[in-house]
This record gives structure tokens, C-alpha cells and sequence, in this order.
């Protein structure tokens, strides 16, 4: 063995030990990949690098049922995330207004499943029955848990064990620091308070070592880029390239506004997005208050335009809220992706590799599939890095393709007659594959045939609920339905009275938590 440069080198003249991470960011991004990447290959050096007093953008208030399995793997209780993060339970998304704007114009898309079997029996069957019944109602009993703001388990339950598939809505910035707490005081990440003010290249192109403000350099053998929209690192001196998407997805700009709630109001148990003229808005509500904005197009809506639609929503939607005395926060974001997510040795997680819309919550399972796909294909050499970054950008660019496919499918569908609703329809701006795939599910349902990837962001299942709750044409000239699939559909009812018996509303489920934490601390020992 020889040195060169620092590094460590073999037989063949490889870099051969990637042993330090170094981690350019905080917020969720930074946080939840220190802690991933702790929790899952201990022994790394792990050093994420903060500059103080940068806020946390806090759209990403969403997350998916992955967030259970990443949250259980670093070693956080639930009963802890829900508390400090003033986190209450997701169980889907309802669009409202989306197809015609109609007054009953609204449909729901569960984290639950679809009925088993096959999809074109379950048609036929959801058909034969009452034919008011919402395909969601008909699939899965979490229509009428959601419609009750009902929890999807019960306290006694296990942690992350839930009746129905759920995810959580949450406040972003306690979010990112519950996970910075839990890195540097249980997992053994290094955080450093500084600013990046320079990159140290290797003579191959691998970054050696950051410049900070005020601090010594530091060296590492993998960047994880966090930093954001800023993109310092991957966009910076590695040179990754930009991707626009906006001439697919329009919207590139956002009004964030926090409501607070009275006491012992209902605790909705889905994420609404209620469409608008040029764009829609979204309602997130937690226990001690709701995240409400305003998502939309410059192209097609002006600043003033926005404030007052929100301002309007909040009035209708938060009764005794005064919009005139909340001061919504501007926020204005590039739609697309990076090119290349990973070069050399620098990966971008977060922002700093992309960002669509905030429709559907795409943000954060972003980061935890990035960081699930690192840890389990980790580069022990240098060598290894350079198969594994091409693997990693080819899946995560079909990542990005399908989600901007399935954003758009959302608008696709709509009959909606505003100018904006009429160029979303527009064949120029839908994607190839998503065309060819709505001429194909005239013919036959969503399947697995079309999604067959592993870890599928946006499988045949959602496809269905978004395609049957806009009221996309069933297919025609299959066989009736068999009395299988019209027993399963008729179940259906049955489970939901089921559990609306069962399971505690949203509200009662935080006031027991949170009674049981007083009650603790009364009894603790001094």
C-alpha cells in the first residue's frame, strides 16, 4: 500500500476506503440522511455541516407511509415524533374541484390499496352497485375513515401498526430539529456551524475538502449535497446540468400561510387540495394549527391574484380567522432536476437534486428513497462509487420522469375551462409515455405491466385513483363481474362501518397523547 494525495490507494492504484460522509445542509434533507445513513452503516465518520440561521422552507409537510419504516430504522419512537413535531396521522389526498369545479367535484386518493384481484372484476363490480359510490368508497374502507376524521389505529396499537396504510402530516422545521437531536445525541453525527465558502478538487475531479468560514478545512471521501436550491456543491463545482420541466408542470410559485385552530376542532385526516383558477391550494391540518397555501403559475396569475385567493380560502374554509392580520410567505421555485444526481463523489439529496410542485408530497420520500438506495448499494471503494452513481442517476431520472408523468396526469384529466386548466390539456405538454399509457388504459386498467420497477413512487394503484375519481372512461366489452369481486366490493361497507366503530377521531387520539404525557411527568420522580 502507497499514499498519494491523502488517500489510500492498492495494488491497482484505486481509492479504495470511503469512510468519512460529509453532509452540506440541514433542514429535513441533511437531518433525515444523517440519521439514515448512521443508523444504517455504523462506523462511518458522518460530519454535516450547518450555516447558521438558514430557515427551513417548510412546504414538504407531507410525507408517505415510508416515512413509518425510515423513522422505526433511525430509532425514533412514534409517540416522540408525534409530540415534537406536532405531527397528526396522513391517510391519503382529496382534490376538490379538480375534474369540472363543481360543487360536489371531489374525489380521494388513499394510501390504502385498492381490493385485490383483478382490476377490470373490480370495475365491473364497483358498476354494478350503487353507481353513486366513489371508486375510492368502493376500493377501500379509508373513504369513510377519512370522511370521519378518524385515526387510522388505535393507541394500544404498536408503534408504527396501524389498522389502515398511513403516513403523517408534520411542522418541518420541529421535524428537522427532532432529527438533528436525535443524530448528534443518539446516532454520533459531528455538526459544525458554518458556512461553505469554498470546494477543494482532487486532481481527478473528486472533491477533497470544504472551505469553511471560521473553521478548519474539512476533508471527506462522499458529499451528500443538502444545501438546497442553492445546489452548492452539485450544481457548483461538480457541474451537474439543470432540467427544466416547466414547460410540462407550470407552476412555479407558492403563498405558505400558518392558521391556528380552535380547540377541539376536527384534525382532517387527508391532505385537501382544493384546485383554483390558475393552479390550487393546499390545506394540511395539524393539532394546533393548519398549513394552508396557495400553489400557482406566474404564467397565468399574478402575485396579488394568489394572496386573494388564499385570503378567500382561509375565510370560507378557518371560520373566525381574520385573513388581513396573517402574513403569508412568498416562495418561488425552478421545476425541474438536476441532470446528474450524483458526480464523482458528491450526491445531491433534497432541493439540491430537484424539486416539482409540492402536489402529492414527492419532496421527502425523494430523500428517503435516496438515502434507502445509498445505504443498501453503499460504495465501500472509490472504485465501486462510479457503477454505483450511474445506477443510482439512471433510476432516480425515471424517478423524476414518473413523478412529473403522474403530477401531470392529475390535470390531464380536468375539465376545467380557465385559460392555465385548457393549456395543461394542451398534447404539446403531456410527456410521451403518459399519452401513450392514457390510450392504453382505454383498453384495459392500470397494472403492474405499466409500473414494474421495484419501489414504484407512483404504482398502478395510484394511477386508479386518480383516473376513476376524475371519472376516466372503464373500459368497455369485458365479461359481468364475478360474484368474487361483487362480494369484495360489498365487504367494503361492512369494514368501514367496522372501523368507524373502532378507531378514535384524529382530535381525541392527540387530547389521550397528550393527557398521558401530563399525567407521566405529574407521577416522574424528582
Amino acid at each position: 500500500m502507497f499514499r498519494l494525495i491523502g488517500r489510500t490507494y492498492g495494488i491497482f492504484g484505486m481509492k479504495t476506503s470511503v469512510q468519512r460522509i460529509v453532509i452540506v445542509g440541514g433542514g429535513t434533507a441533511g437531518w433525515l440522511s444523517a440519521c439514515g445513513l448512521a443508523a444504517k452503516l455504523p462506523g462511518l465518520a458522518i460530519t454535516l455541516v450547518e450555516a447558521p440561521n438558514i430557515p427551513t422552507i417548510g412546504v414538504g409537510e407531507g410525507t408517505w407511509p415510508t416515512m413509518r419504516e425510515s423513522l422505526a430504522t433511525i430509532g425514533i419512537a412514534e409517540s416522540e415524533f408525534l409530540r415534537e413535531c406536532d405531527a397528526a396521522f396522513k391517510q391519503g389526498s382529496r382534490f376538490d374541484g379538480w375534474t369540472d369545479g363543481a360543487v360536489d367535484d371531489s374525489y380521494l386518493h388513499p394510501f390504502t390499496a385498492p381490493l385485490p384481484g383483478d382490476m377490470r372484476d373490480m370495475l365491473a363490480a364497483w358498476q354494478a352497485g350503487d353507481q353513486s359510490t366513489p371508486f375510492s368508497a368502493a376500493m377501500t374502507p379509508q373513504h369513510a375513515v377519512c370522511a370521519h376524521n378518524l385515526a387510522p389505529r388505535q393507541r394500544t396499537m404498536p408503534d408504527y401498526a396501524g389498522a389502515l396504510n398511513y403516513g403523517y402530516h408534520l411542522d418541518a422545521g420541529k421535524f428537522a430539529a427532532l432529527l438533528a437531536r436525535h443524530a448528534t445525541g443518539r446516532l454520533g453525527v459531528t455538526r459544525i456551524a458554518a458556512e461553505v465558502t469554498g470546494v477543494k478538487v482532487d486532481h481527478d475531479g473528486d472533491i477533497a475538502a470544504l472551505h469553511l468560514r471560521d473553521h478548519p478545512t474539512l476533508a471527506g471521501d462522499l458529499f451528500i449535497d443538502c444545501s438546497g436550491q442553492a445546489a452548492l456543491l452539485i450544481g457548483g463545482s461538480c457541474g451537474a446540468g439543470w432540467i427544466d420541466r416547466s414547460d410540462i408542470s407550470f407552476n412555479d410559485r407558492a403563498l405558505a400561510v400558518q392558521v391556528p385552530v380552535a380547540p377541539g376542532s376536527p384534525v382532517a385526516s387527508q391532505t385537501i387540495g382544493t384546485a383554483h383558477e390558475a393552479g390550487w391550494l393546499w390545506d394540511i391540518g395539524l393539532p394546533t394549527r393548519r398549513g394552508i397555501g396557495c400553489v400557482y403559475s406566474s404564467r397565468f396569475l399574478s402575485n396579488d391574484r394568489a394572496a386573494q385567493i388564499l385570503a378567500d380560502y382561509v375565510a370560507a374554509k378557518v371560520p373566525g380567522t381574520d385573513p388581513a392580520l396573517l402574513r403569508p410567505r412568498q416562495l418561488t421555485f425552478a421545476t425541474g432536476h438536476r441532470d446528474r444526481f450524483w458526480v464523482g463523489n458528491c450526491l445531491a439529496v433534497g432541493l439540491s437534486a430537484g424539486f416539482i410542485e409540492p402536489l402529492e408530497a414527492s419532496a421527502i420520500v425523494l430523500i428517503e428513497l435516496s438515502i434507502k438506495t445509498l445505504t443498501e448499494n453503499f460504495p465501500r471503494s472509490r472504485a465501486a462509487m462510479t457503477i454505483h452513481a450511474a445506477r443510482f442517476n439512471a433510476l432516480f431520472r425515471y424517478r423524476w420522469d414518473n413523478i412529473v408523468e403522474f403530477l401531470k396526469l392529475h390535470y390531464v384529466l380536468s375539465r376545467r375551462e380557465e385559460p392555465y386548466w385548457q393549456a395543461q390539456r394542451s398534447p404539446a405538454t403531456i410527456p410521451d409515455r403518459l399519452a401513450e399509457n392514457l390510450a392504453l388504459w382505454r383498453d384495459q386498467p392500470p397494472s403492474a405491466w405499466d409500473f414494474p420497477r421495484v419501489d414504484e413512487m407512483f404504482p398502478a394503484a395510484s394511477q386508479q385513483f386518480v383516473l376513476y375519481g376524475m371519472g376516466f372512461p372503464l373500459p368497455v366489452g369485458g365479461p359481468p363481474p364475478t360474484a368474487t369481486a361483487i362480494a369484495r366490493v360489498r365487504d367494503v361497507a361492512g369494514k368501514a362501518r367496522a372501523l368507524a366503530a373502532a378507531l378514535p377521531a384524529n382530535r381525541d387520539y392527540f387530547a389521550a397523547m397528550a393527557a398521558q404525557r401530563s399525567a407521566q411527568k405529574d407521577h416522574a420522580v424528582p
